[in-house]
């Protein structure tokens, strides 16, 4: 079997994602950074494998590649005890992945960009201001759920939680208070009790 070879940026969310359900699978993989920072998804030779430009990037033999961080979860997944079987659980899968991209990310994770990996809070201090509301909506919505779920699917750890753990757990990094969230906190914890957990900063 192929190693796999993940393209990626150490401080995103998106990649470590693919970082942390790699390890947790025992999956073996060769880890190439790609700086974002620096142009480096958009040199000629990453946009032949991505032409979107974007990591992570998940190889998945020579020349075969795959992109998207969700639809890598969903790849990597299959047939695992982190995708549900039933139909009606793995919709649901699917709903909090589609949640997490369109609802999510955009905020949450911008937000934490151009504050913490850009350093640029002040240059971006209006556009930050304006996903404010609908990042704490999208926190609001994940803490009205867990008051009752230990997860998010099913009451067991899928990749539904690997999804919007990435970003929530290093939300406070984005200007979000968390404190304000106790069931979201007390999940971000039981996350981190799971098998072969990794944290965001862990070098590969």
């Amino acid at each position: 079997m192929e190693t796999l070879r993940l393209y990626d940026f150490l401080p995103s969310g998106n990649g470590y994602k693919i970082r942390l359900l790699l390890t947790q699978l025992g999956m073996p993989f060769e880890w190439v950074e790609v700086n974002i920072t620096k142009n480096e998804t958009r040199t000629p030779e990453f946009l032949s494998k991505n032409p979107n430009g974007k990591i992570p990037l998940l190889e998945i033999e020579p020349g075969k590649y795959l992109a998207e961080s969700n639809a890598i979860l969903m790849y990597l997944s299959e047939g695992t005890e982190f995708l549900p079987y039933d139909r009606y659980l793995r919709a649901q899968v699917l709903q909090w992945l589609f949640f997490e991209q369109y609802s999510h990310e955009p905020f949450i994770a911008t937000s934490r960009y151009w504050i913490s990996i850009l350093g640029k809070a002040e240059e971006y201090r209006e556009a930050i201001e304006q996903k404010r509301e609908p990042g704490y909506a999208a926190l609001g919505l994940m803490e009205n759920h867990l008051k009752s779920h230990i997860f998010l699917v099913a009451d067991r750890y899928t990749i539904a939680d690997i999804a919007l753990f990435a970003y929530t757990h290093v939300a406070g990094e984005g200007g979000f208070d968390l404190t304000l969230f106790p069931s979201i906190q007390a999940w971000i914890e039981r996350v981190k009790t799971q098998s072969r957990y990794i944290s965001i900063t862990q070098e590969m």
